[in-house]
């Protein structure tokens, strides 16, 4: 066991590896486990060494990419609202205009974009290898309501609140940090008088409050992704021991692996299952 020193080069001369350390020394051993992680969290040692490792042994990799990551927005819409969670919202995420992540649950506004549950899990899914990267979040704010009865709502609410500003009415829909963003952004003004409002005004409200739009412009950096997806390629290592198919008695385990989840404990299992599976391997 050695404490705070780093790996610099992994070598393999017949049946024994070389493990070179960063104070100059070498260790000998005659099987070798790959888990250093993948690259979030640098500050716990997790930058990457392992990829390096594994493609100097002839390994394929993955190229990596943040998972379970934050989404910035282009317009700075959302920094207006920071600090702010919605719960029980349908949250959609677009990329090149296809849906490709849809589910109810909670969201949270920060200084820089989204965050929260249904955000982490949707950022899992993105093609960082389709370029350019176009997506697109939508927010049903109202998923219990359909369009014609969200109509009706607000038809019910303008008519108890006729002279009012169109800001103030809103509070009984949104919270109060929301309202004037949201107006703003679905093209209304927000001091209008409830009265003058039209009807293809009302009709953009409501569609704005069943997909809600927010341009994303990428995720946060890999360095703040709960996970790391990509990483050592999966077929060149065998399934049942998570030793590697090209190099004897050289075993992966974790977040080097090209493996990942979405958030609820998945990940964690990966990590213990392929690490409980190699470590018992390398004594078999």
């Amino acid at each position: 066991l050695r404490l705070d020193t780093a790996v610099k080069r992994i070598e393999k001369q017949e049946e024994t590896f070389i493990v070179s350390l960063g104070d100059g020394t070498d260790l000998h051993a005659d099987a070798v486990l790959i888990a250093t992680g993948g690259k979030s969290y640098p500050r716990t040692g997790s930058t990457g060494d392992g990829y390096r490792f594994a493609q100097e042994f002839g390994h394929r990799i993955v190229p990596p990419h943040p998972a379970l990551v934050p989404l910035e927005d282009v317009h700075h819409v959302c920094p207006k609202m920071q600090g702010l969670t919605l719960k029980n919202i349908n949250f959609s995420l677009f990329q090149n205009d296809k849906r490709i992540y849809s589910e109810q649950g909670e969201l949270l506004f920060t200084h820089f974009g989204i965050s929260g549950p249904v955000v982490l899990s949707a950022s899992s899914l993105i093609n960082h290898e389709e370029q350019p990267l176009v997506l697109r979040a939508e927010i049903d704010l109202k998923p219990a309501l359909s369009l014609e009865q969200l109509d009706a709502r607000l038809l019910r609410e303008f008519e108890e609140a006729k002279n009012k500003q169109l800001k103030n009415v809103m509070l009984e829909l949104l919270p109060g940090k929301m309202v004037h963003p949201f107006l703003v952004e679905s093209g209304l003004d927000p001091e209008k008088a409830v009265h003058s409002v039209t009807r293809q005004e009302r009709e953009r409200l409501c569609r704005s409050l069943k997909a809600f739009s927010i341009a994303i412009a990428d995720t946060r950096p890999i360095e703040e992704g709960i996970i790391t997806a990509g990483g050592v390629c999966v077929k060149e290592i065998n399934p049942s021991t998570m030793e590697s198919k090209l190099v004897r008695n050289l075993y992966f385990a974790g977040e080097v692996i090209d493996v990942d989840a979405k958030t609820g404990g998945f990940n964690l299992q990966i990590a213990f299952s392929t690490g409980f599976l190699a470590g018992t391997s390398v004594f078999n």
